[in-house]
């Protein structure tokens, strides 16, 4: 399905609208990567500096010639702006302008920029808090569906087939990976997203996209652990200890000897191993609400049980440092996969370039 557009003559100023429509969609998507993970409105209130509340002018929010013409510090306070926020813009648009030069001005350029406008978000949102929200991934996992309608049946069922392969095989890997090394293998998030890129590359990609994720992420992780000691973004800092007060030399506290005390068990013997308990199994409950509680349990209960801390609530998980989040690698490897499918088909090897074959 070809679009009819203007004259020749008139292609590069459409190519020119196209990368700066990416842009600003890029600016916008830095407002999504800074709220979201905080539960804020991405709508209200407007664009505002986050140290000293300096709401912007519509001069200040022009996408990447505002923040060079502030040379990257806000206006009201000094405080630096993270070049992140160009970077976002630029790789929006560009990507934008990859994607008109894989797919020409059809129907598939339409799927490819929404692809596009998830995938950015999501990747810089799992680098730095190290999760998908389900307010980007399941919408996405819809609107991949819903975009293959104009492409007919075959294409719906392609979509559908793609999103449900794609989550249940990473479910499967998730629950076979807490099996195996008795924690979390693999990310919560990570089978919505790959839901997500199943919807919109079908289910043939799966395979491609997994095989360079892992790739990827592995050298890249260990190159990063050779040389910086640490594979993946560090988590929130630790508390630092504090310092007894010092004591008066002539109180009572000073003249009292130290009490010696057994050795204290180590964390690992103290907390008890994580165990998987199915909610459908609990004594109880009735037939009907067991039957119920089968699919949810088995496609969306945790894996595996939080630990919990001394008030009942779950312990935060913070990354070691061989942990690498793996979600912007599968956004990598799904951007590969569709913007140059066909050419790493041509110069890969036949078991490798059979991987590709599912991309549109």
């Amino acid at each position: 399905m070809t679009f009819t557009y203007a004259p020749g003559w008139a292609e590069p100023l459409f190519i020119l609208f196209l990368f700066i429509l990416g842009l600003c969609i890029g600016s916008f998507l830095n407002v999504v990567i800074a709220r979201v993970p905080e539960g804020l409105s991405i709508v209200r209130p407007g664009s505002r500096c986050p140290k000293c509340g300096h709401v912007l002018s519509w001069y200040e929010n022009i996408p990447v010639l505002s923040w060079l013409g502030l040379r990257g510090r806000c206006r009201g306070c000094g405080a630096p702006i993270s070049p992140r926020y160009v970077l976002v813009e630029l790789l929006t648009g560009l990507l934008f302008l990859a994607c008109l030069k894989r797919f020409d001005w059809t129907y598939e350029l339409v799927p490819a920029l929404v692809l596009v406008f998830l995938l950015v978000p999501l990747t810089f949102i799992d680098l730095e808090h190290w999760i998908l929200p389900f307010s980007l991934t399941l919408p996405g996992i819809a609107a991949g569906v819903l975009l293959a309608i104009p492409q007919g049946v075959d294409a719906v069922g392609q979509a559908a087939l793609g999103a449900a392969v794609g989550f249940l095989s990473f479910r499967l890997m998730e629950y076979v990976g807490w099996r195996a090394f008795k924690r979390e293998a693999l990310g919560g998030g990570d089978k919505f997203l790959v839901a997500l890129l199943g919807a919109f590359l079908g289910w043939h990609s799966l395979l491609g996209i997994l095989f360079f994720s892992s790739l990827q992420g592995s050298i890249v992780g260990v190159a990063l652990l050779a040389l910086t000691g640490r594979a993946g973004p560090r988590g929130a800092p630790e508390p630092e200890a504090t310092p007894p007060p010092p004591q008066d030399p002539q109180s009572d506290a000073a003249l009292t000897p130290p009490v010696e005390t057994p050795v204290e068990a180590s964390k690992e013997e103290e907390e008890p191993e994580p165990t998987m308990t199915w909610d459908f199994t609990k004594p109880g409950l009735p037939l009907w609400k067991r039957v119920v509680l089968v699919p949810w349990c088995l496609l969306f209960q945790p894996i595996p049980d939080a630990t919990l801390d001394e008030t009942g609530e779950e312990e935060e998980w913070v990354p070691g440092p061989t942990n690498i989040p793996f979600g912007p690698w599968l956004a990598l490897a799904g951007l590969e996969v569709m913007l140059l499918g066909p050419w790493l088909a041509r110069v890969l090897p036949l078991d490798v370039a059979l991987m590709l074959g599912g991309t549109r």
